[in-house]
């Protein structure tokens, strides 16, 4: 009987919210929430506070694939284990329920929804944002982050988009001809816009300009694909390290190396991306 409520729960949210989300990680969002309820969080600066955020979830296991649930597409809700795009993701939100001082979980759905999908609206498998490229462009239209590389040090990064359509079989939901073509589209639009990165030999000359909270995004050499990899900036000795959810440890950490040399250690790691979290306005 003890297996009843949780799968109880999980339908109902699914099905009349479009929300996946079991009774374990309902129970350990309100846990972080009312963790995070404290009012000298408020005061914090954004960046601050995402790097407090963060470090409460060191520790929690990596999984991933954890947005692929059925043939719909639905918020997908899951704590308990983290890949490193909804370990960021989820830094964000709570980040922002702290300094909105709206710290429920009817409110952590909406900003997650409005954080993941594109102009906020979940339609399909499509609308999400897929691409790290597309999330820091959406969500900078939104006013929830700032695309600061070519401030700290970054150079044009003039790169063809087009992985998933040219990875085709990888992708399930991508079977669905309107999905593809939708993101064909998504591609097409990321290929004209300009963007910027900081290759990695000339990181340690620039990491003094990023500032602690900033979200850091892994451009990589793989043909057709923008970012490999995310994570949160963390100053640590003096230097700048990464907060992330790690397939080498297998768990949320910060980076034993600095984030300069993290990077020269991976071939086909070429630079990074830079965003910066708005401040909430009054």
């Amino acid at each position: 009987m003890k297996f009843i409520f949780p799968l109880l729960f999980l339908l109902a949210t699914s099905l009349h919210a479009q929300v996946h989300c079991t009774q374990a990680d309902h129970e350990l969002c309100e846990h972080y929430l009312k963790m995070l309820n404290k009012p000298e969080l408020v005061e914090m600066p954004i960046g601050d506070l995402a790097v407090y955020v963060g470090k409460r979830f060191i520790g929690t296991p990596y999984e991933a694939k954890t947005l692929e649930k059925g043939n719909e597409e639905q918020l997908v809700i899951y704590l308990d284990g983290l890949d490193c795009t909804t370990f960021l993701e989820n830094v964000v939100v709570f980040s922002r329920l702290v300094k909105r001082d709206s710290l429920t979980f009817e409110e952590f759905q909406n900003e997650l929804r409005q954080l993941r999908y594109r102009d906020g609206e979940m339609e399909s498998y499509a609308s999400r944002l897929h691409y790290f490229t597309e999330w820091i462009h959406n969500n900078t239209q939104k006013g929830i982050v700032r695309d600061v590389t070519a401030e700290v040090g970054g150079i044009p990064y003039p790169k063809q988009i087009n992985f998933m359509s040219t990875h085709r079989s990888a992708y399930a939901q991508l079977s669905n001809d309107g999905y593809y073509a939708e993101i064909q589209q998504v591609e097409a639009a990321l290929n004209q816009q300009d963007r910027c990165y900081i290759p990695k030999d000339s990181l340690r000359i620039h990491e003094e300009n990023i500032q602690g909270g900033d979200l850091i995004a892994i451009t990589t050499s793989i043909d057709g694909l923008d970012v490999s990899h995310t994570g949160i900036a963390v100053w640590k000795n003096g230097r700048l390290h990464l907060m992330h959810a790690s397939t080498g440890s297998n768990e949320v950490e910060i980076s034993k190396l600095p984030l300069a040399e993290y990077l020269a250690g991976n071939r086909r790691q070429t630079g990074i991306i830079v965003s910066r979290l708005e401040e909430l306005q009054d």
